[in-house]
């Protein structure tokens, strides 16, 4: 198994998924695109990761290797059809990238519940996980418009689109379930992040925050590798 990692920020890596490929013995190869580095050869992975960032999809001007990116993320799913996860910022790629549309939206920070759709109830991705699910949160925008014939899977009370399928292996979930103990100081030293915490959650914010992950981090670690898991079997067909 070959995994391509798409990263738009050191931060935000794989996280506990990483602790997952290394003891399944999983290559993967990470494109840093916030430093240039380009996208590969797409048919020699078996399976594409994109993870978050503090970017949003429609900077393009600030960021124009959002355009390849998107492309790349068309190619993967449409063509060649392979496996597929989007995370938060890569979610929204996904959506943007298949015609849906993302906006801003009510601003989501913090350890809060996701519920699954009758759809995601059966999905193969979401199977064995909690219903409701208990997630570290940290966005501003969101999918408003899924993409034509995208699965609508689980949502929250104030974002409806937390996760959705397009095909039979292409995915997105707008929360985090990758999040590790660490993460979470070091999401904060971005400054958007940064931003968004202190008028969320006020000004010890990031000391509720890290206290709430703290206390969740064997949780989100079982629920990462269930849906880790469920992420190789469709990977292994």
């Amino acid at each position: 198994m070959r995994v391509l990692v798409l990263q738009h920020v050191d931060a935000e890596h794989p996280g506990t998924f990483r602790d997952c490929f290394r003891e399944d013995g999983v290559d993967w190869d990470v494109v840093h695109l916030d430093r240039g580095e380009g996208i590969p050869e797409l048919a020699a992975y078996d399976g594409m990761l994109v993870m978050g960032g503090p970017q949003d999809v429609w900077e393009q001007d600030a960021h124009p290797w959002l355009v390849p990116e998107k492309a790349a993320i068309r190619q993967f799913v449409t063509k060649l059809q392979r496996p597929f996860l989007g995370i938060c910022l890569g979610h929204q790629l996904l959506a943007d990238a298949l015609g849906g549309t993302v906006a801003p939206g009510t601003s989501e920070v913090g350890v809060m519940a996701i519920a699954q759709t009758p759809e995601g109830r059966t999905d193969a991705l979401l199977s064995g996980l909690p219903n409701p699910m208990t997630v570290l949160q940290w966005h501003g925008a969101e999918v408003t418009e899924l993409p034509a014939d995208a699965t609508l899977l689980a949502s929250s009370t104030d974002c409806r689109v937390q996760a959705f399928r397009v095909g039979p292996c292409a995915y997105g979930l707008q929360c985090h379930v990758e999040v590790g103990a660490d993460m979470v100081d070091q999401w904060a030293a971005i400054p958007a992040y940064a931003d968004s915490l202190r008028e969320t959650l006020g000004e010890d914010g990031l000391a509720r925050l890290r206290r709430d992950v703290d206390e969740r981090q064997s949780a989100f670690r079982a629920d990462a590798r269930q849906l880790y898991r469920n992420l190789r079997g469709l990977v292994a067909g």
